[in-house]
């Protein structure tokens, strides 16, 4: 099948992480949304799987948790047949009835207390990181502002004392690496899995000292959490943790480098944010649409369905692409354009229904403090160097962004 833009649809492979880091692939999502929106990937780097690219199907299949599982795995790489080791224990693949309830006492910690202290500590880390990259007059941005901001939030959040902060944002930068399988040339294997290991055990360390004295962190919450009346064991609880570290991290990085990279494209629409504050909110939410982090999320069908006109089978895998979704012509007008005035604006970068990103209000936080922060002391914002983009088909991200601050 060819589209109509002459793309040969039978030579599409949405897993081969190549077609992101060449950092265009809107025009095969486009393509896909007119001729074949839920659409059989072949599977020629990855295994078959049903692509839902536009915004309606990747709603039905966000709000139809019986008929679409997340329990056998939720990203491109797991095997649904073997399934997901952390099924039922990790809150973003786990299904109902389990799910809701892992999620209240997950949103548990989320307490005024807390979102009050939060809001303090981001904007006191945002001014220090922003002062001094101002100060120095250029940056990488992606290392020294918007991956150090995230990890900082959510240490904050577990209970990490902030003695120990420094430490875990390095391990957390050499475990996870951003996403990106190409920092392998950076961090080798052994170096990734001896991080992983540190951050188990140091929140292993952490999980036994919140039993003897709780506090009003996650770490205590989740440790002292039960679920139909049976607590969660250190291995839900580590499960968990690794979760919001990931998934917190994640967001706010890619969203903040990918934002701050669109608006120094466009000086124009930079000085708009600079004149009017006010515009800072929809900004953030046209950020979370332009760079959705989170490219994509697996399903697997319980039961034979029917989506977009296909027949589906129990147990084939539908992967609801994020990233295509926010660029529906049939939901955002003109959405190949970076709009900082962009209302209504209802993308779904943070997924939809049940499985809507615990941490979104989170996020929001972070990236409108940060913008308010930059626009306050940087008059203009210019590329001092090539940027480097993740090689994920999970994650849709920034590696390297080097800019001046003047």
């Amino acid at each position: 099948m060819v589209a109509t833009d002459g793309i040969d649809l039978a030579g599409i492979d949405l897993a081969d992480p190549d077609l992101y880091e060449r950092g265009d692939p809107d025009r095969v999502w486009a393509a896909l949304r007119g001729a074949a929106p839920v659409f059989r990937n072949p599977g020629t780097a990855g295994r078959e799987f049903w692509a839902v690219t536009r915004y309606r199907d990747a709603v039905a299949v966000y709000r139809d948790p019986d008929t679409f599982s997340s329990a056998r795995g939720m990203v491109l790489g797991i095997d649904p047949e073997a399934g997901d080791p952390a099924a039922n224990r990790m809150l973003v693949v786990t299904d109902p009835p389990r799910h809701p309830k892992l999620r209240r006492i997950i949103s548990g910690v989320f307490t005024p207390r807390m979102m009050r202290r939060l809001d303090d500590r981001v904007r006191d880390t945002v001014v220090t990181l922003v002062d001094r990259a101002v100060a120095a007059g250029r940056c990488e941005f992606v290392d020294d502002v918007a991956a150090r901001l995230p990890v900082a939030i959510i240490c904050e959040i577990l209970g990490v004392p902030p003695a120990d902060q420094d430490w875990m944002y390095h391990l957390t930068s050499t475990a996870f690496g951003g996403g990106d399988p190409t920092t392998a040339d950076e961090v080798s294997a052994g170096e990734r899995t001896q991080a992983y290991g540190e951050i188990f055990e140091y929140y292993q360390d952490l999980a036994t000292q919140r039993r003897r004295a709780p506090t009003d962190d996650l770490v205590s919450t989740l440790v002292h959490g039960e679920v139909d009346g049976h607590p969660l064991d250190t291995e839900d609880v580590l499960l968990n943790c690794t979760n919001l570290i990931i998934g917190g991290n994640e967001t706010t990085r890619h969203a903040a480098a990918g934002g701050l990279l669109a608006l120094a494209e466009r000086p124009v629409s930079w000085q708009v944010v600079r004149a009017d504050p006010a515009v800072v909110p929809t900004l953030v939410e046209e950020i979370l649409r332009w760079t959705t982090p989170g490219m994509h999320a697996m399903r697997t069908v319980v039961t034979d369905t029917t989506l977009g006109g296909q027949q589906i089978r129990a147990g084939e895998s539908v992967v609801v692409w994020n990233a295509s979704a926010n660029r529906d012509e049939e939901v955002f007008a003109a959405p190949q354009r970076f709009d900082v005035r962009r209302s209504p604006n209802r993308h779904i970068a943070f997924g939809q229904g049940g499985h809507h990103c615990l941490g979104a209000s989170l996020a929001r936080i972070e990236l409108t403090v940060l913008f308010e922060e930059l626009a306050k002391r940087v008059s203009t914002v210019q590329l001092s160097g090539p940027v480097q983009r993740v090689r994920s088909c999970v994650l849709r991200g920034i590696r390297r962004l080097p800019v001046e601050l003047s």
